[in-house]
């Protein structure tokens, strides 16, 4: 239970019409989840709008109603506040409530298209190594220290954000790696947590669907460096064009990694194999399990943010070459016919351009590379040809199937990736609308040493049809399917 007036410190009020010193149990923004005693935030959504459900608020027993639009008709004994945005509003509410939680430990946000899960992930894993108390919050899952929990957005809504953060001070987290996407610093969910560093990897074609440009997607990402207090750093990747773009304007410590331009912590690769790299990092050389130039990106971001956090360069450099790769982001295996089967999480163009960029720098050219790919439903329709403009022109063959089709038929979704195939490429392609079928004849297809790449869906356990979730997991389907071929 806390007071009203206390839970609105920070929040930009318009008018208020009852009484703010009142005591409230709980906040919500789903009216559904309401219970006598309870404040109830009216969010306008993409799909709904909160201002409709005040009334049932209300009737489910809530005390006070923040609105951006005070209702026509007020009821008695209720207590309404106007305020400017409340999504923004209630990230401050959440930090309030939840006694602002983000202050107690060191809070570093990763954004960027591509990366954030690995590199959050392994800075967990890295200074859980190093011994201290660490909390996530990923795509993939949420980590109070040791407890694991279930994550349902890559950034989740500020009142989830700030039980986890509470839950994490209640066991003495230090430190805590959290993603953040473009989504979640657009809903203001981010607002009224105190980061102490910001990291940029990169930035590419996704999200278009929600973004109205490209512009919009970047200048929404650079808001969160914006908003960085002086006292905490930024890290951002200069090989990508948008990395100084997200400094121009903040008040944090600047600071810069890159593998082909001069930088803060400058990375050169010595050595690329499928059982690791080979990187020269600054003045000195580490060996590390994970692949390709996208994962030196991912190291340099992880070594420069231990840095910064205050790790001994010794100590980084060690637990860097402990580490181990991310589910689902370039998860391989090798069967006993020699087939490699790698299964990765790359679900935009330059995911996609990067994983299959570093398969052929590493093959001997000498084997067939096979790619299996599609394209969500309900999502960014622009990305579709170009993901299959660069799956056929850099692999040898290809099949398109379906990733999560949503309410959309896959045969729909296959038919905008074949728009990006070129004529020459045409007879590499194959469609096959039901993945695990897609997956199955990927492994008939391959003979020994040959390499399939399973992309789009990496860590997830299900494939979502018509509003239902069914089991499917990639990993595990590639597994079978080459096992079934030993026999």
């Amino acid at each position: 239970m806390a007071e009203l007036k206390d839970i609105l410190y920070k929040v930009t009020i318009n008018a208020v019409v009852g009484s703010t010193s009142i005591n409230v149990n709980a906040i919500h923004f789903d009216s559904r989840q309401v219970k006598k005693g309870d404040v109830f935030v009216a969010i306008k959504g993409t799909m709904v709008d909160g201002h409709d459900y005040i009334d049932k608020a209300v009737s489910l027993g809530a005390l006070a109603v923040v609105c951006e639009v005070l209702p026509s008709e007020t009821h008695n004994g209720i207590t309404y506040i106007e305020v400017e945005n409340t999504s923004s509003a209630l990230a401050y509410m959440a930090s309030n409530y939840y006694e602002n939680p983000s202050g107690n430990l060191r809070l570093v946000g990763v954004t960027g298209t591509n990366g954030k899960t690995t590199v959050t992930t392994l800075l967990y894993q890295l200074f859980k190594n190093a011994g201290y108390k660490v909390g996530l919050l990923s795509t993939v899952k949420i980590m109070v220290d040791t407890k694991e929990y279930k994550a349902t957005h890559t950034t989740p809504d500020s009142l989830t954000i700030n039980k986890y953060l509470k839950l994490m001070n209640d066991v003495g987290v230090e430190f805590c790696f959290m993603e953040v996407s473009s989504h979640g610093i657009h809903q203001k969910r981010t607002e009224g947590l105190q980061f102490e560093g910001g990291v940029f990897t990169n930035l590419s074609h996704d999200h278009l669907d929600y973004h109205s440009s490209f512009a919009e997607y970047r200048d929404v990402k650079k808001s969160f460096f914006d908003h960085l207090p002086k006292q905490a750093f930024a890290l951002v990747n200069i090989d990508d064009k948008n990395g100084l773009i997200m400094l121009q304007n903040t008040k944090a410590k600047k600071n810069t990694y890159a593998l082909k331009t001069y930088a803060d912590y400058k990375v050169q690769v010595l050595e690329n194999e499928f059982s690791g790299l080979l990187l020269k990092l600054n003045e000195s050389e580490l060996w590390t399990r994970l692949i390709g130039n996208f994962n030196a990106y991912n190291v340099a971001a992880i070594y420069g943010t231990a840095e910064l956090l205050g790790l001994e360069k010794v100590e980084i450099l060690r637990l860097i070459s402990e580490l181990e790769s991310v589910s689902g982001r370039f998860q391989y295996l090798i069967s006993d016919e020699k087939i490699t089967a790698i299964v990765d999480y790359a679900h935009t163009p330059d995911a996609l351009k990067n994983v299959l960029e570093t398969i052929n720098s590493i093959r001997t050219q000498n084997e067939d590379l096979i790619t299996v790919v599609g394209c969500g439903g309900d999502r960014d329709k622009a990305k579709r040809p170009k993901m299959g403009h660069i799956a056929s022109a850099l692999s040898n063959k290809v099949i398109f199937t379906s990733d999560n089709p949503r309410s959309e038929t896959p045969e729909a979704i296959i038919e905008d990736i074949e728009k990006g195939v070129e004529p020459q490429n045409f007879k590499k392609i194959v469609s096959i609308t039901d993945r695990k079928q897609a997956i199955k004849t990927a492994c008939q297809m391959a003979s020994s040493k040959d390499i399939i790449l399973i992309a789009g869906k990496g860590h997830e356990t299900y494939q979502e049809i018509k509003g239902e979730r069914f089991d499917f997991d990639d990993y595990q389907i590639v597994q079978e399917c080459l096992k079934q071929l030993q026999k």
